[in-house]
This record gives C-alpha cells, sequence and structure tokens, in this order.
C-alpha cells in the first residue's frame, strides 16, 4: 500500500462512542504502518445521521465502517438505503453476531467482520478494500454538480465543450453536465487518461467514443457529431491513429 496518493474518505457508524473510538484507533495504526496513505474521519452516530449527509450530496465517503445492530436503524437497512440512493461506498460491516452475513452480501457488503475486531482482521479487510479502490478511483472523477458531489465514471464521458465560463460535458447516455470551471481546468483533470485528447481550445474527446472523422465532422458512437474545429483535423486525425495503433502515448495534445 506503500505510496497511495489518495486522501480517502471514511465514515464511522456506530451508536456506542466507545466502539468508534477503538475503530478510530486501530485506523490509525493502519495509518502509521502504510506511509503515503491518508484518510479523512467521520464519525457517525447513527445510520439516520450518516444517510441525511449522503442524501444531501455533500459527502460520499470511499469506505464504510458499520455497525449492524444499533436502536433506531439496523445497519443492513442503512445500507440498503445507500444502495437505493445509487451510493457505491465499500462497506465493512462490524458486529457482533453472523446472523445478517447473508443479508450482507445482498447489499454488496465488502465484508463482515465480527466484533471484537481485532487489528489483524481489520488490517486486512482494509488490505482488500483500498487495493480495489486504489484502482477503480482512477477511472473516476469527482465533481461538484449544482451543489452537489458527484461520482463520475471516466468512460461514460464522451466529449467537454466551452459553454461561454461554463464546461458542458456529454455523458454516453444523454446526460450533459455544466460545470463551473474553466476548459483549463478541466483539462489537467482528464490529462491522466490517455484517451482524452483537447482539440481546439472548446473541446476535449473521449477516442474511445470516436466512430468516424474526417475534416468536417467527428462521427460519435451515439451517432452524435460534432464539427472539428478550423485547423484541429490533421493533428486530431494523427493522436486518434496513434492511440489505436501507435501505443497509447498521445500526450502531445495536452
Amino acid at each position: 500500500m506503500k505510496g497511495a496518493a489518495f486522501v480517502y474518505l471514511i465514515a464511522l457508524c456506530d451508536d456506542e462512542a466507545e466502539e468508534i473510538d477503538k475503530t478510530e484507533q486501530m485506523l490509525d495504526s493502519y495509518r502509521e504502518r502504510n506511509p503515503g496513505m491518508d484518510f479523512k474521519i467521520g464519525r457517525f452516530g447513527s445510520a439516520d445521521g450518516l444517510l441525511d449527509m449522503v442524501r444531501e450530496g455533500n459527502y460520499i465517503p470511499d469506505l464504510v465502517l458499520m455497525d449492524i445492530y444499533m436502536p433506531q436503524k439496523l445497519g443492513i437497512e442503512a445500507a440498503k438505503e445507500l444502495r437505493s440512493m445509487g451510493n457505491g461506498s465499500r462497506i465493512v460491516f462490524l458486529t457482533t453476531s453472523r446472523e445478517h452475513a447473508l443479508e450482507a452480501f445482498g447489499v454488496d457488503a465488502a465484508q463482515y467482520l465480527v466484533k471484537p475486531v481485532t487489528e489483524e482482521s481489520l488490517f486486512a479487510a482494509l488490505d482488500k478494500v483500498f487495493g480495489e479502490m486504489a484502482k477503480e478511483r482512477r477511472r473516476y472523477l469527482i465533481l461538484r454538480i449544482d451543489g452537489k458531489l458527484q461520482r463520475i465514471p471516466v468512460n461514460e464521458i464522451m466529449y467537454c465543450e466551452a459553454q461561454r465560463k461554463m464546461q458542458c460535458m456529454h455523458l454516453a447516455d444523454g446526460t450533459e453536465l455544466l460545470l463551473r470551471m474553466t476548459m483549463a481546468e478541466l483539462s489537467g483533470m482528464l490529462s491522466m487518461y490517455e484517451e482524452f485528447v483537447r482539440v481546439g481550445i472548446a473541446y476535449i474527446l473521449n477516442l474511445e467514443h470516436i466512430d468516424n472523422l474526417n475534416s468536417q465532422e467527428i462521427g460519435l458512437s451515439t451517432g452524435r457529431k460534432v464539427y472539428v474545429p478550423r485547423g484541429a483535423y490533421k493533428g486530431l486525425k494523427e493522436q486518434y491513429f496513434q492511440y489505436y495503433c501507435g501505443g497509447g502515448q498521445i500526450k502531445d495534445g495536452w
């Protein structure tokens, strides 16, 4: 796990403050053993407190460590509500009983640990979860849209275009997202993905979604057409060819 560059958001949800304290202490020990890793911890004394934060759109935890037996709402029920909201956070249940183990798989729980949880069992679960997230997270952008944080799959982004002081991101399902940022800022976020190229001053295109192109227009996989900016065709054609035939090294476009 050394050298990880991400700051992970971890939600601890348990109605007993002492249990949260114990888990937080183990997380601190885990961080000490894994230089370069960092995370921010949110403490929640009830499932509803966590659900309200997520529902408001200002909190998208990467990992939820949740007790199952809480008085107002069972952890399993809270997990079902998270999933119904489209929340894809990893969930690790910490519980005193194995009774709900099968239900945990029904909400796509990453792990099910029986209390008292040891450092060994928690660390093994964290290694697995963080390893999976490190690979997956590289393929998502976290953007604030209409005042709420959203996780956007990179492969769903077809192209982006400048619209005055806003940027319009077009997704494969037809969704259009207006972003309050500059084209330079958006280019910086997408520059780590080799399939994205800057075309002229107003467009960023995902080469994976280009079906055909000529000097006048670009045909996308959904049938949509994008006009080629003046003087951009030659460079775009070379980038397109290099991406599919030359090993994908296309950084000259940025």
